[in-house]
């Protein structure tokens, strides 16, 4: 076991977490590891704090207290450069965010031609074979208005791939799909997580969380209540509050 240890590299380390909006606690001391290459799902009921927790670990939400160390470093600290940071995080939302007045190749494109000064050819090369990864080539000319949603968030998920982050981070990215379009994002996710991206990933998908998950987290009221390995959490679950979940999404 040890070697196996050794062979982990820590990427994340989120150290007492809280966050509050006013009077109102969402995070309330939160403690988590996340290692390079690994896919963890965060699972619970709505208003648990899901979403805040991955809005902090990107910084979209400035945490009240606590820490994130990325790579070892705080990226609270103030010599942190976070625009530099958040390039490292993609982060994939439940309602796409594309830009409705670019094509599909330009919404690809915008992120590494504006932040990374990318060359226009090197960055259309570079989105025309993101696009041929999540099988939307043939619309690259198209508008977003003339894609449904499944095709909007495959291209939301190549827009991420295109400034090469180190973790992407999922909000529900199903959850406002149609049922037949939620297993062709599954897909691309499943084919992210093969190919070694490090990956925290909000969802309701049982079935996503028990096979591609290393790790699923169960977060109630603002706390950890329960984690490990998808058969643990998933099949055989300790305390009640993920018990009362589970019955009810299972």
């Amino acid at each position: 076991m040890i070697n196996e240890t050794n062979k982990k590299e820590i990427i994340i380390q989120v150290k007492g977490l809280k966050k509050n909006f006013g009077s109102l606690e969402v995070l309330k001391g939160v403690d988590m590891e996340i290692d390079k290459g690994e896919v963890v799902v965060v699972i619970g009921p709505s208003g648990s704090g899901k979403s805040t927790f991955l809005r902090c670990l990107n910084l979209l939400e400035k945490p009240t207290a606590g820490d994130i160390l990325f790579h070892g470093k705080s990226i609270l600290s103030r010599d942190m450069k976070i625009d530099k940071y958040r390039e490292k995080f993609g982060m994939v939302f439940q309602l796409f965010n594309l830009f409705e007045n670019l094509s599909v190749l330009d919404n690809v494109t915008i992120g590494p031609r504006k932040v990374k000064k990318v060359s226009k050819a090197e960055a259309d090369k570079k989105a025309m074979d993101l696009l041929k990864q999540v099988g939307l080539e043939s619309k690259a000319d198209a508008y977003p208005s003339q894609l449904s949603g499944g095709q909007k968030q495959r291209v939301a998920i190549a827009r991420t791939l295109a400034m090469e982050p180190e973790v992407i981070l999922f909000d529900e990215a199903t959850s406002a799909l149609d049922p037949e379009m939620v297993g062709e994002v599954l897909q691309i996710m499943r084919q992210l997580a093969e190919q070694g991206m490090t990956m925290v990933v909000v969802t309701h998908e049982m079935g996503f969380a028990r096979e591609v998950g290393d790790r699923v987290v169960f977060m109630d009221g603002g706390y950890i209540v329960e984690e490990g390995s998808p058969k643990d959490v998933i099949n055989n679950p300790q305390h009640q509050r993920t018990k009362d979940f589970l019955s009810k999404m299972l």
